[in-house]
Order: structure tokens, then C-alpha cells, then sequence
């Protein structure tokens, strides 16, 4: 499913003294299909950003498109639970929405919540499973008396269950360690590819970005200040770092290498290997691309 946001601006607490702009002007378009990244510190307005995609709030100001659901301050919104059946989110600490009894209860709320049948519930569920990681050994089991990790998994097949055409995942490895990080980000980029989603990762991540997005959106102050391809915004070393952005190891890595030997290695989102082929070329003095 395509996104679109015109000119989309959202006010809390509106008409009153209390009211605050979280988001100003925004102007994107996310293709379907495509994995987007949305970056931007706390206050940044990604979190209001993102509670448009499901119809969680509407705009104050614009139009927002996510497929063909229409949104905006003036229309009231048509069809919502059909939208919600096709956006999935996975929310900071998902595990925190677990309520029922068992796990094969829990992953089996979202769909049956949209209308879908017993039968086809019991279908998606063993696929979903496997797709976290988990066996059906769990399914009987209480989600209370798993791991951390394990109800994690629980809450996004719980998500998946519902078969969202589009994924939008809101610092999804919050709080895990770094092999639990990497395993969760595979698992949702292996899904992304097989299932042909549109996925929008917010995050503070740098590295998760650059490794598994195909475009970013940076916000500052509920604003877009930079748009484009990773391998062309994370260069700009200046820009970010004037909103207190990072830029990733790779990138300062090639910076450092540039001062001391003089050679300059474009980034292109190289693999570690990669990159080890190419500075050993350039330092006796081949072409990059031998």
C-alpha cells in the first residue's frame, strides 16, 4: 500500500492555551513495497507521525493517503477497521498488550478482533509462530511465564496474525540485547521481503536504518529536514549532527580513513567485506572496483 502525507500538520489540545504543533507541514510518499526509516529525537513528532498510518488521530491540517483510505480534519473517516486489519503495529514494549490466558488466545486476538473465522485463525497461526522463532510448544503455555524476549515475539505474531499489508514498527528492539536486536530486525526484513510489505521503522538507530532501509525520513520538531536514499543523506556529516544525529560507523569510518591516508572510499552502503577489498585496492594503489 502506498503512503501519502499533503501538507499534513496535528495539533494537541486544539483552541486551547495548552495547544502544541507536533507535526508542521509534512510532505512525503512512500511507495509500496518500500522499507522507510523515520528518524528524529524525542519530540521530533514520529510518534504523531505514526498514529496517522492506522487512523489513530487524523490531521489537523492536510491529507493523508495510506492506500485508498482517505484522511483528513474536514471528512469523517470511513472504514476504519478495514484500515486497522491492514496496518500493523508493533508498538514500543509490545509485549506489555499481552492479556490472555495462552499464547495461541493472544495471537489469535488481533484476527479474530477484525472478523476473521476460527478455522482461518487456526491456519495463520502455526505460519506466524514459525515466524517469530517459536514452536508450537507455546501455544498452551501462558504468555506470563515466558522469557521477555519470548513474549515479545508472542505480541508481534499477534500482530502478523492479522496479515498487515503494511508493518509499521515503533523502536521494535527496545530493551533487548544485541543478538536479540539483530534476530528481531531479520525476522521483520526476511517477512518484509516475502510478504512484499511496506514497512516504516522508527527508530533511533542509525545502524538499523542504514542496514535495512531503502529510504529515510529525518524529523525535527515535528518538521522533515532531510528525505532520501541512506547512502546519500548519512553522509552528511554537518546536517545531522545539527540535530544531534549520528552518523553511522561506516560512514565515520570512512571520514577517519580519508584524513589519515588521503583516499577517498565513496559510501554505498558496503558490507564489512567489502570494504576491506577496497581499502586493501586503493592502498596499493588499484581502482576500487578491480
Amino acid at each position: 500500500m502506498d503512503i501519502t502525507f499533503k501538507n499534513v500538520s496535528y495539533v494537541y489540545q486544539q483552541h486551547t492555551p495548552f495547544a502544541h504543533k507536533a507535526i508542521d507541514h509534512l510532505d512525503f510518499h512512500i511507495p509500496s513495497g518500500s522499507f522507510v526509516a523515520i528518524i528524529g529525537h524525542t519530540g521530533s513528532g514520529k510518534s504523531t507521525l505514526i498514529q496517522h498510518l492506522n487512523g489513530l488521530i487524523r490531521p489537523t491540517e492536510g491529507d493523508v493517503w495510506i492506500g485508498d483510505y482517505h484522511l483528513s480534519a474536514e471528512e469523517k473517516p470511513k472504514l476504519m477497521k478495514e484500515l486497522r486489519s491492514r496496518v500493523g503495529v508493533v508498538f514500543q514494549y509490545p509485549e506489555h498488550q499481552l492479556f490472555e490466558e495462552t499464547v495461541a488466545k493472544d495471537i489469535g486476538f488481533g484476527p479474530r478482533n477484525f472478523g476473521v473465522g476460527d478455522r482461518e485463525i487456526q491456519d495463520r497461526i502455526p505460519e506466524v509462530l514459525s515466524a517469530v522463532g517459536l514452536t508450537e510448544d507455546f501455544l498452551n503455555r501462558s504468555p506470563f511465564d515466558l522469557s521477555g524476549g519470548q513474549m515479545r515475539r508472542v505480541a508481534i505474531a499477534g500482530v502478523l496474525a492479522t496479515k498487515p499489508e503494511v508493518l509499521v514498527l515503533d523502536e521494535p528492539t527496545a530493551g533487548l540485547d544485541p543478538r536479540g536486536q539483530k534476530e528481531i530486525m531479520e525476522m521483520f526484513y526476511t517477512r518484509h521481503q516475502e510478504q512484499a510489505l511496506t514497512t516504516i521503522l522508527v527508530t533511533h538507530s542509525m545502524e538499523d536504518a542504514v542496514k535495512y532501509a531503502d529510504h529515510v525520513i529525518i524529523l525535527n520538531k515535528g518538521t522533515k529536514y532531510m528525505e532520501g536514499k541512506p547512502e546519500e543523506v548519512f553522509v552528511q556529516k554537518e546536517a545531522l549532527q545539527n540535530v544531534q544525529l549520528d552518523v553511522p560507523e561506516m560512514v565515520q569510518f570512512l571520514d577517519n580513513y580519508e584524513k589519515k591516508f588521503g583516499i577517498h572510499i565513496p559510501y554505498t552502503r558496503q558490507t564489512v567485506q567489502q570494504l576491506g577489498l577496497q581499502m586493501k585496492r586503493s592502498l596499493k594503489g588499484g581502482t576500487l572496483h578491480e
